[in-house]
């Protein structure tokens, strides 16, 4: 059957809105290959690439070897292994983990194990600026229009169940310069219309882990944010959604153990949006 005149257009934008801004520059390129093959990472961090597709990731966020980059929450680290040593030397990668004084056990303990990490391998971490972000640390991410890209992998959730997001979407606001990029890759629940940041339901959400795409797309735009792509390259149509630990209950963390784990691993890891936003151009501070 003949598709219409509007199905056709609407199927040429949701194709455009998943292309990279452009082909990655043979510098960036040549920098990521050798980042996601190089021995700062484990086989075990490499295990993850099937579902996390780090080089289409960067390259449809449009990085750059050459930009100022700030990633929040990096937790141990997986993305940083391969942003550091590609933004080595032509770039700046920030870090903006808890800090040390974070009022968290748990934050505080991932915050030094990075830390250590980085210092144990000074030919590839020697560059990364690492700043606190979180309850007990300072919240700004860097001086006003000083960085090209503001990178979150997993962490929208956290961000709500912090009471946070509010505060770092300013911030990534703030720090970006304008036609800067904000990337998003985050579990992607089932849709509910009309959620607000303070509603029951979006903090029961995202205490799974999960969230819709259209709430995340219209807390970023109510910041100011333009959403200027979206791809479904970590999409995963085997994720239920539906896990008694949450998104937790997948791989890599298969919270529950033993407990039909053959089960989770065959559905692999979470169904993930990835958001592509910009700080329009005009927003300079005045």
């Amino acid at each position: 059957m003949a598709l219409s005149r509007s199905m056709l257009v609407a199927t040429a934008l949701m194709l455009a809105m998943s292309l990279p801004v452009q082909a990655m520059d043979a510098e960036t390129s040549q920098a990521l290959d050798a980042a996601l093959n190089g021995s700062q990472r484990s086989a075990e961090s490499k295990a993850r690439d099937v579902y996390r597709h780090p080089r289409a990731t960067l390259d449809f966020f449009g990085l750059e070897a050459h930009m100022t980059v700030i990633e929040l929450w990096p937790g141990g680290g997986w993305y940083t292994e391969i942003l550091a040593p590609t933004l080595r030397g032509s770039g700046k990668l920030i870090t903006a983990h808890y800090g040390e004084n974070s009022g968290s056990e748990y934050r505080t303990r991932s915050y030094l194990g990075f830390v250590e990490k980085l210092a144990a391998a000074g030919n590839v971490y020697d560059q990364v600026e690492v700043i606190g972000f979180g309850t007990g640390a300072g919240n700004a991410l860097g001086q006003d229009a000083s960085a090209d890209m503001v990178l979150v992998f997993r962490n929208i959730h956290s961000l709500i169940r912090s009471g946070l997001l509010d505060e770092f979407l300013q911030a990534a606001m703030d720090v970006l310069k304008p036609g800067g990029v904000l990337g998003i890759v985050q579990h992607r629940g089932v849709e509910i219309e009309d959620l607000t940041v303070d509603d029951e339901t979006i903090l029961t959400m995202a205490a799974s882990g999960y969230l819709p795409e259209s709430y995340v797309i219209k807390q970023a735009e109510a910041a100011g944010f333009k959403l200027d792509g979206k791809s479904e390259l970590n999409a995963n149509p085997k994720d239920l959604k539906d896990y008694p630990e949450g998104v937790w209950t997948l791989p890599p963390s298969l919270s529950l153990g033993d407990v039909d784990r053959d089960t989770y691993i065959a559905i692999g890891e979470s169904d993930r949006m990835t958001l592509r936003l910009i700080k329009p151009r005009g927003t300079d501070p005045d």
